[in-house]
């Protein structure tokens, strides 16, 4: 899984109106329509673009100026279709006055460069063990090679996407994480691992005053002036909740929250906060949906409105999931 190859297949991938005044009734039918002008498609296909478009009006109108937060995970970026559906939607997003941050990951790219220098990735409790040299390859991968092709691609798309981390300086803070067990016990040294203690809110503000779209890789800054690798999930939830985004969305690859384990459709558009927490304290929530459950939790307690976990691989899943009465995912509410 190679960033240049994923970098590579990306590369190689790949309205008009006139208001016209005339007597017609405002019952104006189909098939009296059909002999106008469509441009190569169907008046009925035409007159289902204009249904949509209305559908999503209301929700246009009320997300001007809202802020969302999008975690967009490194297997996502694997894929072609998929890396370029999420940051159209975000052009989108931004081009019609919402203020849209995107926090990425990268963790199968930083275990495949670890295993071109001869390191073997080593977790504990979900969180990768990072030393030194495990650390500069993240600080690569993460800032300098995902984070410049996310903007890059941003970019050509007619916005201007910037990296928050600038001059080997951040407005993400952290300090050292120490993983315990049900005890209280330290279990094992982590190295450069963090959790989050605060952000600079104004930072984003003046991105968002200065028409970017900030772009958040999971790196922080240490309060004790070293950087540290923070899981990217928590990164999300964090910033959603310090910056009182109006939504947070996480891009994973899955329909959404299955509330049977014994049917893998057994998908849910929509459940309460308390909900989410039985099926956890119930073990239906499991695996690597866990972590992003309770990051979806997190955000909201700290005045974040909603929350959703979506399939990226599901074309514009993300404007379908917000601009849409039915959505597509799992939607999260308290």
């Amino acid at each position: 899984m190679d960033l240049a190859v994923a970098e590579n297949n990306i590369k190689n991938g790949e309205i008009h109106s006139i208001l016209n005044e005339d007597d017609s009734p405002s019952d104006f039918g189909v098939t009296k329509s059909r002999s106008i002008d469509t441009k190569g498609i169907s008046m009925e296909e035409a007159i289902g673009k204009s249904r949509v478009l209305i559908e999503a009006l209301p929700y246009i109108q009320s997300f001007k100026d809202k802020i969302v937060v999008v975690k967009f995970g490194g297997s996502a970026m694997v894929n072609r279709d998929t890396f370029k559906s999420v940051l159209q939607d975000m052009v989108f997003m931004k081009s019609i006055g919402m203020k849209p941050v995107i926090v990425h990951g990268g963790g199968p790219f930083i275990s495949s460069e670890m295993e071109k220098r001869g390191k073997k990735p080593h977790f504990v409790n979900g969180y990768r063990v990072t030393d030194k040299e495990t650390l500069e390859i993240a600080i690569d991968v993460l800032i300098n090679q995902i984070g410049k092709l996310i903007i890059n691609h941003i970019n050509e798309m007619g916005a201007k996407g910037v990296c928050v981390w600038e001059n080997n300086k951040s407005p993400i803070k952290a300090r050292k994480l120490v993983s315990k067990d049900n005890g209280g016990s330290e279990v094992e040294d982590l190295g450069y691992v963090g959790e989050l203690t605060e952000i600079e809110c104004d930072s984003f503000i003046n991105l968002f005053e200065d028409d970017q779209i900030p772009i958040v890789s999971p790196i922080a800054k240490g309060i004790d002036g070293g950087n540290y690798n923070v899981n990217a999930d928590n990164v999300a939830s964090f910033v959603a909740g310090a910056l009182k985004a109006e939504k947070l969305v996480f891009i994973s690859n899955t329909h959404g929250i299955s509330t049977d384990p014994s049917d893998p459709e057994s998908f849910t558009s929509t459940l309460h906060e308390d909900e989410v927490n039985k099926l956890i304290k119930s073990g239906v929530i499991s695996g690597g949906m866990l972590p992003k459950a309770n990051a979806c939790i997190s955000a909201m307690r700290k005045g974040v409105k909603k929350a959703h976990i979506i399939d990226g691989h599901i074309p514009h899943s993300l404007l379908l999931e917000i601009f849409t009465d039915k959505g597509i995912g799992t939607q999260i509410i308290v």
